[in-house]
């Protein structure tokens, strides 16, 4: 069933979550270790993240030093295929533009068709650590509304070839990223509205925010996206805060604001399972506040860990 359908069928607030693959050489295990308690709250699909090659340069034995891309968490289809096997609920992998060329993307694209996954989330994805910004593919996608296009026309039976006749069409539900802090290269809030926008006039269907802990920029951000017709769903994710360390590392990798009340509640703590405690609580007041406000969906970004999550929802749900 497509997102949409979930949202527009639902009869109060639901629960989804974002898993990561696991590292390379380690089993589905850990994955099903952190779905297994979170089915209780009867999720209707489940995120998978994609990790995009990155690059190393190993010596060799002339003294010469070669570059070799290496994927440090591969996986995302194949456990999308595992999670609707196991738990008969909607997967959703994301498909991402760095790395990928427009056929690589449409391969893709047919292998999740033959699987029965229809939704997907399009990104642009994350320069790769050895690069300054975003490089794309030769003959690949330079931002997110050009692989929406590209999915959207599949959509219609419009293929790469040209030359192909009486062609399936596909039936993929898009899922955008939306930033209620702005994503970090965009100028001004505006800028990355008229970018959102541009996604949503390519085929979106619903967009899922980046993580917040202020609520009022979350509504704030839903109100100037309406006010510039953006009318699809927007999903709110929210990541429980669970260490101490995530009040710098959460701002300088997600570019976001943790807010001043929060951030010194986690300094006075005295370790991290203080700071889980006073993580917990906030990410329970978020969501109080914004089930009453009637969002369609709250979406947690597990990093693959079921605790804080559960946590949270015993006390929501």
């Amino acid at each position: 069933m497509k997102v949409t359908e979930h949202i527009n069928q639902a009869k109060d607030t639901l629960y989804t979550f974002e898993i990561l693959p696991p590292l390379k050489g380690q089993t589905i295990t850990s994955i099903y270790k952190a779905i297994d308690p979170l089915m209780e709250f009867k999720p209707p699909f489940i995120d998978v993240t994609y990790h995009r090659e990155e690059y190393v340069f190993k010596k060799q034995l002339n003294g010469f030093h070669k570059k070799q891309s290496i994927r440090k968490r591969p996986g995302t289809v194949a456990i999308c295929a595992a999670i609707m096997n196991k738990y008969s609920v909607d997967a959703i992998p994301h498909i991402i533009c760095g790395g990928f060329t427009k056929e690589e993307t449409e391969y893709a694209l047919i292998d999740l068709n033959f699987l029965g996954i229809n939704n997907v989330l399009a990104l642009r994805g994350d320069p790769v650590p050895s690069e300054k910004q975003f490089v794309p593919e030769a003959d690949g996608h330079q931002d997110s509304s050009s692989l929406i296009t590209q999915i959207k026309q599949m959509n219609e039976g419009l293929y790469l070839d040209d030359e192909l006749q009486n062609l399936a069409k596909a039936d993929f539900c898009i899922g955008v990223a939306g930033y209620p802090e702005k994503h970090f290269e965009s100028p001004n809030m505006m800028n990355d509205i008229k970018y959102l926008k541009r996604k949503v006039e390519a085929g979106a269907d619903y967009v899922v925010t980046q993580m917040f802990f202020n609520n009022q920029k979350y509504f704030d951000f839903v109100d100037l996206c309406r006010a510039n017709d953006i009318n699809v769903p927007i999903i709110p994710g929210i990541k429980p805060l669970t260490t101490k360390s995530q009040i710098s590392a959460l701002p300088r990798y997600f570019h976001i604001d943790i807010p001043e009340e929060l951030a010194e509640a986690v300094e006075d703590c005295k370790d991290n399972k203080a700071a889980r405690k006073v993580g917990t609580e906030w990410g329970i007041q978020q969501c109080k506040e914004l089930k009453d406000a009637g969002v369609p969906c709250i979406h947690f970004f597990t990093m693959s860990k079921a605790g804080a999550t559960y946590d949270i929802l015993k006390e929501i749900a």
